[in-house]
């Protein structure tokens, strides 16, 4: 539909040309080079030149890119709860978000795995900056979620949002993910916004019951043993804390996606939890409280619950409260592994390493909480 022709991903008439230019793309030497060294650059180039679809490109590039990072920077990717979707049907995954592209990658990644068709991505209009992300990201199935603008911009944009996410849903019958909140969680606390319930509920609003049952949410929980971007997550909290408010130095969302692919992750678990069927909903709706605050927090409980703790999460927990309550749950040599990791810290002689410090262990230690 032409309304939604500024935000959806590309057509599938779009992607030839998208991949000539991701071929000819500057970045393309660098991408080579970190995920397949020794490769020609132009035999690459090549491959990327003769897709034609979107399936062929997740299936022949991002899948096989997907495996060597897994391989670099991961000890062990496991998922679960895959028997609580069908092939067959749409969902919208509501998700917590700790890393700005594989969170969503992943689930792309073992969608593909167990035969599934993979989702469309919401992704962020302050990171489509660059004419390579902007074309990556459409030929992936990355729709764009405008931000900024006066309160009402931000009104319109939601609208539209809301009815591409239903219209992707409902009439292309394609699955889509979504982050619980705006942003990525930075401090560890995985919290749905009621809002975006709000949301997906005002782009049809004669019957709020059945217009959430027809979007088939279901939360989805990705947990890192080592935090993505878990320094720079640190010290955007710790300047937003001295200063009141945080202001992104230019090229710095780039960075924080390099970083979060880049960084050592350890295991990683994916969870995808059950789908909020029409009788749930009809349960939450007889709850006392607001109907959306608790559709959130029924999403919480399910993320949280699903979320696989770590001993990295034990020990930050333990050293942040001066107790061993958790101590049976790591060793001394992970212990010492962590705080050797946190000597990071002491690099910024110029600022208060003590609430760095803190800031950085909530960020492991939330969870526990």
């Amino acid at each position: 539909m032409e309304k939604f022709d500024n935000i959806r991903p590309y057509s599938p008439e779009d992607i030839p040309a998208a991949m000539q230019r991701i071929a000819d793309s500057e970045i393309i030497p660098a991408i080579v080079n970190y995920l397949m060294p020794g490769t020609d650059v132009e035999f690459f180039r090549e491959r990327l030149r003769k897709i034609k679809t979107t399936y062929e490109f997740q299936i022949g590039i991002i899948s096989d890119c997907i495996d060597i990072i897994l391989k670099k920077t991961t000890s062990q990717f496991v998922w679960t709860g895959i028997e609580n979707i069908r092939e067959d049907k749409p969902y919208l995954y509501i998700s917590n978000h700790r890393d700005i592209v594989l969170d969503a990658m992943l689930l792309q990644y073992l969608l593909l795995k167990e035969n599934h068709r993979t989702c469309q991505i919401t992704f962020g209009s302050n990171l489509m900056q660059h004419p390579f992300i902007v074309d990556f990201g459409k030929v992936n199935k990355m729709f764009k979620i405008e931000r900024g603008g006066n309160r009402k911009d931000f009104y319109n944009n939601l609208t539209l949002i809301s009815e591409y996410i239903r219209y992707s849903i409902t009439e292309k019958q394609e699955s889509v993910w979504i982050a619980q909140r705006n942003g990525r969680t930075k401090d560890g606390l995985d919290i749905t916004d009621p809002a975006i319930i709000k949301m997906f509920w005002s782009s049809r609003r004669d019957d709020k019951i059945l217009s959430l049952a027809e979007m088939n949410i279901t939360p989805i929980t990705v947990s890192y043993e080592w935090e993505p971007c878990d320094k720079l997550k640190t010290l955007e909290l710790y300047h937003t804390k001295i200063n009141g408010e945080y202001k992104k130095a230019p090229g710095e969302d780039i960075n924080s996606i390099l970083t979060g692919i880049k960084q050592p992750k350890g295991k990683v678990n994916f969870h995808i939890g059950k789908p909020l069927t029409e009788d749930v909903l009809r349960h939450i709706d007889s709850l006392k409280g607001n109907f959306f605050s608790n559709i959130a927090e029924h999403i919480d409980k399910q993320i949280n619950s699903n979320y696989a703790i770590n001993p990295n999460n034990y020990i930050a927990h333990d050293i942040r409260s001066g107790e061993t309550k958790y101590a049976c749950h790591y060793t001394d040599e992970q212990k010492n592994q962590f705080v050797q990791y946190m000597n990071w810290i002491d690099e910024y002689k110029d600022l208060d390493r003590k609430l760095l410090r803190e800031i950085f262990l909530d960020i492991y230690a939330n969870c526990i909480r």
